[in-house]
């Protein structure tokens, strides 16, 4: 039996390192840690080593193809496969940001959505049958997010691809650029985009899953809740634990699961209809 592998982006702090220490507590296989700054990266490896946990760590910059190709190579070579991929790592400019409006939206899509697909694109081809995929959304990314009817349609169509998803996406960033995007019915979030793109992604995936011809692999789409972390500037009433605690769920789903998958969770692991709604709560 080969060894099972769980990965996790942007795992040096925040929820992604809440997820890695559940993962080594729980998952029965090696567990790792990823993170673009080593150094970064190395010291959260030490902290969870004086819980008593043994993550292993390898550099992963998801906006650097050939880092993103340089530890699929090294997983393929050492374990074969992986069977547990969280796709964690985001960004989120502060709502006091002085930067263009423009220029937030090109850098949080281009981290949020664009980076996520390079990932899958690389990693995908290693996950194992059984494999398990946690995309991190958010309650931003709630297609009722979306002002547009019109666009909220578009994103919510059940034969979407992932090159008209990404032109939707690129059409955000365009009109953000040149001051138009309200009036284009985008929100005035690139974050909210960004989610709503990764959830809207997500979607897309699930059905490719389901033609897969490798058995049972299951991707969903999940709201960690308002969790106290440096993305939040520490507003969230949630702890790194709790936070943690919904993508955990999705990551361990046993084999065989009907339900959830291809969903969006909720932090309290409810299921949520992704296109009407309604949220069980802002939280």
């Amino acid at each position: 039996m080969a060894t099972k592998v769980s990965v996790v982006t942007g795992s040096n702090k925040g929820i992604g390192y809440g997820i890695i220490k559940n993962l080594c507590e729980q998952f029965k296989g090696v567990v790792y840690l990823t993170a673009r700054d080593v150094s970064r990266g190395k010291a959260a490896v030490e902290s969870l080593n004086k819980l008593g946990l043994k993550p292993e760590f390898h550099q992963l910059d998801i906006e650097d193809e050939n880092s993103i190709q340089t530890f699929a190579n090294f997983i393929k070579e050492k374990h074969g496969g992986i069977d547990v991929l969280v796709n964690n790592a985001a960004i989120a400019f502060k709502n006091d940001a002085t930067d263009p409006f423009g220029y937030q939206a090109e850098v949080t899509l281009r981290v949020n959505y664009f980076a996520l697909i390079k990932v899958c694109d690389i990693l995908f081809p290693l996950l194992r049958p059984h494999a398990r995929v946690v995309n991190v959304s958010s309650s931003a990314g709630h297609l009722l997010r979306i002002p547009s009817e019109e666009i909220r349609k578009k994103l919510a169509e059940p034969k979407l691809t992932v090159e008209e998803l990404s032109e939707y996406m690129n059409n955000f960033i365009e009109t953000a650029k040149r001051g138009e995007h309200e009036k284009n019915g985008w929100p005035n979030s690139a974050y909210v985009v960004s989610k709503v793109g990764v959830s809207a992604l997500t979607r897309i995936q699930h059905q490719k899953f389901l033609q897969d011809p490798r058995e049972d692999i299951v991707i969903n789409h999940v709201h960690p809740g308002y969790v106290d972390t440096d993305m939040t500037s520490h507003k969230g009433p949630l702890t790194i634990e709790q936070g943690a605690d919904a993508p955990t769920y999705a990551a361990l789903l046993p084999e065989g699961v009907q339900s959830p998958k291809g969903d969006y969770i909720w932090f309290t692991r409810e299921i949520v209809d992704w296109i009407d709604g309604p949220t069980p709560t802002k939280v």
